[in-house]
């Protein structure tokens, strides 16, 4: 099972063949020695080479896919790079050997679906429905972090909306619920920790009748009214990796604002910032559910492990 994907809930495409074995070339024949001794014996022809068994169908996928979106956003120039859940970048084509800061993550994988249930990107799955149990398909917290306990999950996951609320400002709770009462929820659940550097980060995943309600719960958008947050802005630096991807015209990459099938929007608190910590909320939005990575650091939000962590949770989801 790879870092991303999981068998049972994303289809996996069809693996490309295993390049046929190529035959070393022969050994080119020694020059000729002075005619008082022998000429050398030819070197015996090299063997052909074994072909490496074929990988997974899903650690190629992920492989591709992380190729296209690390050469997608090491264009902008701020030595960030995304995605994946360890730091071994020597693994990975087109990732330098310099840390640049990503958190490890276990090995992610998804619930199993219920017998004869179409994953969520299915083509019989017009809607993008989530069959697998929520609680599964959360991301969990990197390797070394400790747990958040002001995200009140029980030991499933599950949070209520009341608890849900309390990421907002008490003047925007009651619409808020009143809007989730009446636009289909079902279900929440939540994640939190806490890394050494101090970053706190809170994960939601709210599940909806359909995905027009998704669409219609205005929690999570750049007028959110989250606790002790200024006001919310685009992120910047994911601005500018989505603009200099919409601008190249050699790579066919689903794009930040469509990542995995899953629609992203990625906000940040604009300055001056409340208190001494920023704010910054992923947003996504995958079939009936809604998605909410919310990330906290004193000073800035790291953009690196931000980006990590929304986009291993779009994959999650997809």
């Amino acid at each position: 099972m790879s870092e991303q994907t999981d068998t049972a809930a994303v289809p996996t495409p069809e693996a490309e063949p295993a390049s046929a074995p190529v035959p070393a070339t022969e050994a080119a024949e020694p020059a000729a020695e002075p005619a008082a001794e022998p000429a050398a014996e030819p070197a015996p022809e090299a063997s052909e080479a074994v072909p490496a068994p074929p990988k997974d169908r899903r650690v190629l996928f992920a492989a591709l896919r992380w190729t296209a979106a690390v050469a997608v956003f090491a264009a902008v120039g701020t030595g960030v790079a995304y995605g994946i859940t360890v730091p071994e970048r020597t693994d990975i084509p087109g990732l330098s050997t310099k840390d640049d800061g990503r958190w490890t993550f276990p090995e992610l994988s998804q619930p199993a679906l219920p017998a004869g249930a179409p994953v969520p990107q299915g083509p019989d799955n017009k809607d993008g429905t989530h069959y697998a149990q929520l609680g599964g398909l959360l991301l969990p917290a990197p390797v070394g972090a400790k747990a958040d306990d002001t995200v009140k999950a029980d030991k499933d996951g599950a949070v209520s909306a009341d608890a849900f609320l309390e990421e907002y400002t008490p003047e925007a709770r009651e619409k808020l619920k009143q809007s989730l009462e009446w636009d289909g929820l079902r279900q929440i659940t939540g994640r939190g920790w806490t890394t050494a550097d101090g970053t706190r980060t809170h994960v939601y995943l709210l599940r909806f009748h359909s995905s027009g309600f998704v669409d219609a719960f205005k929690g999570c958008d750049s007028n959110a009214q989250l606790n002790g947050v200024s006001a919310l802005d685009l992120d910047d630096v994911w601005s500018k990796a989505k603009n200099t991807q919409m601008n190249s015209t050699t790579l066919d990459f689903p794009g930040a604002a469509n990542f995995d099938g899953t629609e992203l929007s990625i906000y940040q608190e604009v300055k001056p910032v409340l208190g001494d910590e920023q704010t910054k909320i992923g947003c996504l939005r995958t079939g009936d559910v809604l998605g909410m990575v919310i990330q906290t650091h004193k000073g800035e939000v790291a953009p690196v492990t931000f980006h990590q962590s929304v986009i291993l949770q779009s994959q999650l989801l997809s």
